[in-house]
């Protein structure tokens, strides 16, 4: 996927479902279930795929664990961009509203990272 983050991306392993998909004027997308495998995340997004076609500008609630359980971060996440890679579709997402006080995870997952 071409480079397109404001910030540095970080490989990582996560499992996420999304329930539902929502957008800002009332409509939803229910009973998806859908699992999909977060590949890589940054300070403003993260990258996953699944074989769904899941449609853009469309939002879900996240819970994400960088690291450990404290570090779990609840957010609402954007789909902005999708590609397909012949097995599955991969897709650019952005944090929505998150506070800026939240980027000192970003910064203990890049510092452990670097130290491996």
């Amino acid at each position: 996927m071409l480079e397109k983050r404001r910030s540095k991306r970080f490989p990582i392993t996560l499992k996420l479902e999304i329930s539902q998909l929502f957008k800002q004027d009332n409509v939803k997308v229910s009973n998806i279930g859908e699992p999909i495998e977060v590949i890589n995340i940054s300070k403003h997004g993260i990258g996953f795929k699944c074989k769904c076609v899941l449609p853009l500008d469309y939002y879900f609630n996240a819970k994400l664990c960088i690291g450990s359980e404290e570090n779990a971060l609840f957010c609402v996440v954007k789909i902005i961009r999708i590609e397909a890679d012949g097995v599955d579709n991969i897709y650019g997402c952005e944090f929505v509203g998150m506070a800026p006080v939240f980027h000192y995870i970003f910064e203990e997952y890049e510092q452990s990272f670097k130290e491996e």
